[in-house]
């Protein structure tokens, strides 16, 4: 379930309060090579399926339609949704950005078709280290910030409330949506399960 993730990203690129940091680094990128912001999202989800190799995750359909469906439908809503002005507007944008996309995280995490590439680096680092979703998500989207700052991305306090708020509400949804394991069967997801990624808190 891709393009939930797509969607909620646009209302922090248009809400004018920073951007998500994903978002920060896609538009440094977009910046730097004149790429649209959603070209820029799919060449980046290719190089970081690439980190899942020594991760030893597994692709599943999920993945591989993240990687196009995502920049795709980024450039579409963007389109779309016009720049909202005024923080009567723009803080329920933000808020809203960054609860849709734990929600989308869950939702598609957990249908068992595979995380996208972000989110299979994401659980391929929990499963590897050890440390919780919230820490390792948090951990990734401070990195990622800081390189799309370095590149020119803008980066405003709804960013600083995307990296600390994403990696909790990821865990909260994945342990709300994550579904039963069938009596004698096995609950394998390509890239990992989600009932594996929220076992610790």
């Amino acid at each position: 379930m891709p393009q939930p993730s797509a969607f909620s990203a646009s209302p922090n690129m248009r809400g004018g309060l920073g951007l998500e940091p994903w978002g920060v680094l896609h538009q440094g990128l977009a910046e730097r090579t004149g790429l649209t912001i959603g070209v820029v999202s799919i060449i980046i989800g290719a190089v970081v399926l690439l980190l899942w190799i020594p991760l030893r995750q597994r692709p599943g359909l999920g993945t591989v339609s993240n990687v196009f469906v995502v920049g795709i439908a980024m450039d579409g809503t963007l389109a779309l949704v016009p720049d909202v002005h005024g923080l009567l507007g723009q803080i329920p944008l933000l808020i809203g950005g960054i609860v849709l996309n734990g929600v989308a995280t869950g939702l598609y995490i957990s249908a068992r078709f595979g995380p996208g590439p972000r989110d299979g680096l994401m659980t391929g680092l929990h499963r590897l280290t050890g440390r919780s979703i919230r820490l390792v998500r948090t951990a990734i989207e401070v990195a990622v910030v800081v390189t799309g700052f370095v590149l020119g991305g803008s980066v405003g306090v709804g960013t600083v409330a995307y990296a600390l708020a994403i990696g909790p509400l990821a865990q909260l949804f994945l342990r709300l949506f994550a579904i039963p394991e069938e009596r004698g069967g096995s609950t394998v997801v390509a890239g990992g399960t989600p009932e594996q990624a929220i076992l610790r808190p």
